[in-house]
C-alpha cells in the first residue's frame, strides 16, 4: 500500500493503488517499473507509461496515477535515479530515450501500440524523443510542464548557468564533499521553495517533504551532472515537428521553466497538438494540481479514442 502523509489543515493525501514492481533488463542493467493495474469496476482505458523529471523518481507522479483509476499505469525510475541502476556511458536524452523504448517493447511489461506515453518536465524531453523516433510504440503523447524553451537563453539563462556551476562544483570536489553538496537539505529545500507556487501551507509542507525524501536518490554525481546538462541543453521543440500522433500539452500559468507564450509556440510546431494551461500553478503540476491534470488527460483520451 502506498501512502503519503499531509498536514491536517488541508485534505489528506492518501494513495491507495497498489503496484506490481517489475524488473526489466536494459543494456546490462536492471531497472524497476511500478505497474498499477486499472481499478476493478472502472471502464478500462489505454495503458499509460509515465516518465518522471530530473532528480525525481516514480514517487513524484503517484498523485496523478491515483487520479487515473481506469487506466493501467506504469512508472519506472529513470536509470541512475531512485532504484534504477546507472546505464553504461552518458546519461543523456538519447540514452534515456533508448531506455524508455526498451521498456515499451519489453515482454515483461507487455505493452502494445495503444500505449499512451506521458512525460513530466525533463521527462517531457525524453518522451517526445521516443515518440519522434518510435511512433509505432504509442498512440498518444501527453506532456506535463513540457520544457519548451532553452534554459540557457532569455531571462532564465543566469539562473541556469548558476545551477550548472553548482553541479560542476559538486562533480569536481572530493566525492564525499561533492555528494554532501548535492544532497544538502538546505539546497534541496531552496529548490523546493523556488518551484512550489501553492499558497496552501499544508500542501507546501508536504511538497517539501517529498523533495527531502526523494530528490537526492541518485546513484552518483556523474549521473546527476549528465542529466542536468541534458535538461538545460535540449527541449521538446527539438522533436516537435516529428510528432505524428495526437499530443496533449498541460502547461502551467506560473511555470518558471516554461512561459505560456513559449508553450503556445511549442504547440504551433506540433502537427496535432492541444494545449491546456492550468491557472495559478507552477512547475509542480503533479503535486499541486494532479486531479486537474488527470481530468484533462482523461477527457483528451476519451475524445481521441471515441
Amino acid at each position: 500500500m502506498l501512502t503519503a502523509a499531509r498536514d491536517r489543515r488541508t485534505a489528506d493525501i492518501t494513495l491507495t493503488r497498489e503496484a506490481d514492481v517489475r524488473t526489466i533488463a536494459v543494456d546490462g542493467t536492471l531497472q524497476r517499473c511500478w505497474d498499477f493495474p486499472a481499478v476493478p469496476g472502472e471502464p478500462a482505458g489505454p495503458p499509460i507509461f509515465m516518465v518522471h523529471g530530473f532528480r525525481g523518481d516514480h514517487h513524484g507522479l503517484l498523485r496523478i496515477v491515483e487520479a487515473l483509476p481506469r487506466h493501467r499505469v506504469l512508472v519506472p525510475d529513470l536509470p541512475g535515479f531512485g532504484s534504477g541502476q546507472p546505464l553504461p556511458g552518458k546519461h543523456d536524452v538519447g540514452a534515456y530515450a533508448g531506455f524508455a523504448a526498451a521498456a515499451l517493447t519489453s515482454r515483461t511489461l507487455g505493452l502494445g501500440p495503444d500505449t499512451v506515453v506521458l512525460g513530466h518536465s525533463f521527462g517531457s524531453i525524453i518522451a517526445s524523443r521516443v515518440a519522434a523516433e518510435h511512433p509505432e510504440l504509442l498512440s498518444e503523447l501527453i506532456l506535463v510542464n513540457p520544457i519548451c524553451e532553452p534554459a540557457l537563453e532569455g531571462p532564465k539563462a543566469i539562473t541556469s548557468k548558476a545551477a550548472e556551476l553548482y553541479y560542476l562544483a559538486a562533480a569536481r570536489l572530493p566525492e564525499p564533499l561533492g555528494m554532501a553538496l548535492l544532497q544538502h537539505p538546505v539546497i534541496v529545500r531552496g529548490m523546493s521553495i523556488f518551484m512550489a507556487k501553492t499558497r496552501d501551507r499544508g500542501l507546501r509542507h508536504w511538497i517539501h517533504g517529498q523533495h527531502a525524501a526523494y530528490f537526492s536518490a541518485f546513484a552518483n554525481r556523474d549521473v546527476v551532472l549528465d542529466a542536468f546538462r541534458a535538461s538545460i541543453s535540449t527541449t521538446v521543440r527539438d522533436s516537435a515537428a516529428q510528432l505524428a500522433m495526437p499530443v496533449l500539452l498541460i502547461a502551467a500559468e506560473r511555470d518558471d521553466l516554461g512561459s505560456v507564450a513559449g508553450q503556445q509556440r511549442l504547440a504551433a510546431l506540433i502537427p496535432d497538438a492541444e494545449l491546456q494551461v492550468l491557472p495559478g500553478v507552477g512547475h509542480l503540476v503533479h503535486y499541486e494540481a494532479p486531479g486537474e491534470a488527470a481530468g484533462l488527460i482523461s477527457d483528451f483520451l476519451r475524445r481521441r479514442h471515441a
